[in-house]
């Protein structure tokens, strides 16, 4: 199922969405669903955008708008050394760089800060909603920018977004950690394996479609790509998976 699908099956069940925070959406139909999808992890720290937002605005109120150089083109750099572990200059781009590694935070399946700190260059995702199309090549001092493409400059106040972004999830790291993602185990395990806040389908491929939408049915909204990772609603009360847990269904998607 593409992004597409799962937007048009939201909206024939919920109606438009009407407003999203933290891991929630909130439809027209009044109903609140659970989002483990996040924009594939962009959205990781909540959909509210917190002080990013506010940054963004902040900035944009001020006219920082053009083609020059602002104080936001170095802090960028910055806050990404700083994330990880490292000497970085950032270099955006409009697709992701796949031949550069990918870093995600909690990821065991991706390589850790110490193994990416010896690396000449990785890609990261903003922690930030509404980025779909951005991507950040972190790359060390005297890398050949020649080497990647399709780089795009940024406006100031979006740049000042994403940085704000960066730090919020570099405090988020130190305060997110196994407590808070194994409390869903429960429910979650028999249809998912965890690792940190990720999770993989353990339902067949041929099933997984038919099992997208049984979720959203229960109010669930989970990724809809088969081979990327879904997230565990941080913050979320126990309580949203009870339709899930509790249902006939899903006893055929269930592990075990």
């Amino acid at each position: 199922m593409t992004e597409n699908q799962l937007k048009k099956e939201i909206f024939n069940r919920y109606g438009a969405v009407t407003r999203a925070r933290g891991c929630f959406l909130y439809t027209k139909k009044g109903v609140r669903l659970t989002d483990l999808y996040q924009a594939g992890g962009r959205a990781i720290l909540g959909w509210g955008g917190g002080d990013a937002f506010t940054k963004f605005k902040n900035v944009l109120n001020r006219g920082i708008t053009g083609f020059f150089v602002t104080e936001y083109d170095n802090q960028i750099n910055k806050a990404v050394s700083e994330l990880l572990q490292s000497p970085r200059q950032v270099i955006f781009t409009s697709c992701a760089q796949d031949f550069f590694p990918l870093w995600e935070p909690w990821n065991e399946n991706h390589p850790g800060l110490s193994e990416i700190a010896k690396m000449d260059s990785v890609s990261v995702k903003p922690p930030l909603p509404w980025t779909d199309s951005l991507y950040m090549v972190c790359v060390k001092p005297g890398f050949d920018e020649n080497k990647i493409f399709e780089k795009i400059d940024l406006p100031s106040p979006l740049i000042a977004a994403v940085t704000r972004s960066v730090y919020d999830l570099i405090k988020a790291m130190k305060e997110r950690e196994e407590k808070n993602w194994f409390i869903y185990d429960q429910v979650l395990a028999k249809f998912f394996e965890r690792k940190g806040p990720y999770l993989y389908p353990r339902i067949s491929e041929d099933e997984y479609d038919d099992f997208v939408l049984f979720c959203l049915d229960k109010g669930i909204v989970i990724n809809p790509d088969y081979n990327e990772h879904s997230i565990v609603p941080f913050g979320a009360d126990k309580g949203v998976f009870t339709k899930l847990k509790n249902d006939e269904r899903g006893l055929k998607y269930a592990a075990g």
